[in-house]
Protein backbone atom coordinates (compact mmCIF):
# COMPACT_ATOMS: atom_id res chain seq x y z
CA UNK A 1 0.00 0.00 0.00
CA UNK A 2 1.77 3.54 -1.50
CA UNK A 3 2.20 5.48 1.67
CA UNK A 4 1.71 9.36 1.53
CA UNK A 5 3.77 12.11 3.11
CA UNK A 6 1.95 15.48 3.22
CA UNK A 7 4.17 18.99 3.67
CA UNK A 8 4.51 22.64 2.83
CA UNK A 9 1.82 23.98 5.20
CA UNK A 10 2.62 26.94 7.17
CA UNK A 11 1.11 30.66 8.39
CA UNK A 12 0.17 33.00 5.56
CA UNK A 13 -1.09 36.00 5.70
CA UNK A 14 -4.69 36.40 3.74
CA UNK A 15 -4.21 36.61 0.63
CA UNK A 16 -0.95 35.05 0.45
CA UNK A 17 0.26 31.49 -1.30
CA UNK A 18 1.47 28.27 -0.35
CA UNK A 19 2.52 25.09 -2.42
CA UNK A 20 1.86 21.84 -0.81
CA UNK A 21 3.29 18.43 -1.44
CA UNK A 22 2.15 15.09 -1.54
CA UNK A 23 5.20 12.65 -1.12
CA UNK A 24 4.11 8.99 -2.31
CA UNK A 25 6.51 6.06 -1.18
CA UNK A 26 6.57 4.33 -4.80
CA UNK A 27 5.80 5.16 -8.45
CA UNK A 28 1.97 5.92 -8.39
CA UNK A 29 -0.02 2.82 -10.30
CA UNK A 30 -1.71 4.67 -12.97
CA UNK A 31 -5.10 3.80 -12.17
CA UNK A 32 -4.79 6.31 -8.69
CA UNK A 33 -6.72 9.25 -7.84
CA UNK A 34 -5.01 11.58 -5.16
CA UNK A 35 -7.19 13.66 -3.59
CA UNK A 36 -6.25 16.74 -1.09
CA UNK A 37 -8.73 16.80 1.52
CA UNK A 38 -8.89 19.18 4.88
CA UNK A 39 -9.91 20.04 8.23
CA UNK A 40 -10.85 22.58 9.53
CA UNK A 41 -11.34 22.32 13.64
CA UNK A 42 -15.22 21.71 14.38
CA UNK A 43 -16.23 20.83 10.86
CA UNK A 44 -15.73 17.61 8.72
CA UNK A 45 -13.09 16.55 6.32
CA UNK A 46 -13.83 17.54 3.20
CA UNK A 47 -12.53 17.31 -0.47
CA UNK A 48 -10.66 20.34 -2.05
CA UNK A 49 -9.17 18.97 -5.11
CA UNK A 50 -8.27 15.21 -6.89
CA UNK A 51 -6.37 14.42 -9.89
CA UNK A 52 -6.79 11.23 -12.01
CA UNK A 53 -3.16 9.69 -13.25
CA UNK A 54 -4.25 11.19 -16.47
CA UNK A 55 -4.45 14.64 -14.72
CA UNK A 56 -8.27 15.61 -14.84
CA UNK A 57 -8.75 17.47 -12.07
CA UNK A 58 -11.58 18.32 -9.85
CA UNK A 59 -12.03 21.19 -7.37
CA UNK A 60 -14.20 22.33 -4.61
CA UNK A 61 -16.59 25.22 -5.56
CA UNK A 62 -14.53 26.94 -2.44
CA UNK A 63 -11.59 26.98 -4.08
CA UNK A 64 -12.08 26.83 -7.68
CA UNK A 65 -10.23 29.80 -9.62
CA UNK A 66 -7.97 29.96 -6.54
CA UNK A 67 -6.07 26.71 -6.18
CA UNK A 68 -4.20 23.97 -8.91
CA UNK A 69 -3.59 20.33 -7.97
CA UNK A 70 -1.21 18.78 -9.89
CA UNK A 71 0.71 15.74 -10.48
CA UNK A 72 4.67 14.56 -11.36
CA UNK A 73 5.08 11.43 -12.26
CA UNK A 74 8.73 11.44 -12.04
CA UNK A 75 8.75 12.12 -8.49
CA UNK A 76 5.75 10.63 -7.40
CA UNK A 77 4.65 13.61 -6.24
CA UNK A 78 0.81 15.31 -6.01
CA UNK A 79 1.30 18.71 -5.87
CA UNK A 80 -1.23 21.76 -4.25
CA UNK A 81 -0.88 24.92 -4.85
CA UNK A 82 -3.06 27.31 -3.21
CA UNK A 83 -3.44 31.17 -4.04
CA UNK A 84 -5.51 34.35 -2.89
CA UNK A 85 -5.83 32.47 0.63
CA UNK A 86 -8.72 33.64 3.03
CA UNK A 87 -8.68 32.86 6.58
CA UNK A 88 -11.78 30.15 5.37
CA UNK A 89 -9.18 27.63 4.10
CA UNK A 90 -6.88 27.70 7.84
CA UNK A 91 -7.21 24.15 8.12
CA UNK A 92 -5.11 20.85 8.20
CA UNK A 93 -4.77 19.04 4.72
CA UNK A 94 -4.12 15.74 3.56
CA UNK A 95 -3.44 13.80 0.62
CA UNK A 96 -4.85 10.67 0.24
CA UNK A 97 -5.45 8.15 -2.77
CA UNK A 98 -9.54 6.62 -3.07
CA UNK A 99 -8.73 3.40 -1.46
CA UNK A 100 -7.25 5.15 1.37
CA UNK A 101 -10.56 7.69 1.92
CA UNK A 102 -12.86 4.36 2.07
CA UNK A 103 -10.36 2.83 4.55
CA UNK A 104 -10.38 5.74 6.54
CA UNK A 105 -6.38 5.83 6.41
CA UNK A 106 -5.25 8.96 7.16
CA UNK A 107 -1.76 10.74 7.27
CA UNK A 108 -0.55 13.27 9.55
CA UNK A 109 -1.80 16.08 7.21
CA UNK A 110 0.05 19.65 6.84
CA UNK A 111 -1.24 22.36 9.04
CA UNK A 112 -2.31 25.63 6.77
CA UNK A 113 -3.35 28.89 8.96
CA UNK A 114 -4.52 32.06 7.10
CA UNK A 115 -4.24 34.70 9.35
CA UNK A 116 -6.95 37.76 8.27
Amino acid sequence: QVQLVESGGGLVQAGGSLRLSCAASRILSPNIKIGWYRQAPGKQRELVAAITADGRSNYADSVKGRFTISRDGAKNTVYLQMNSLKAEDTAVYYCATDLAVARGSWGQGTQVTVSS
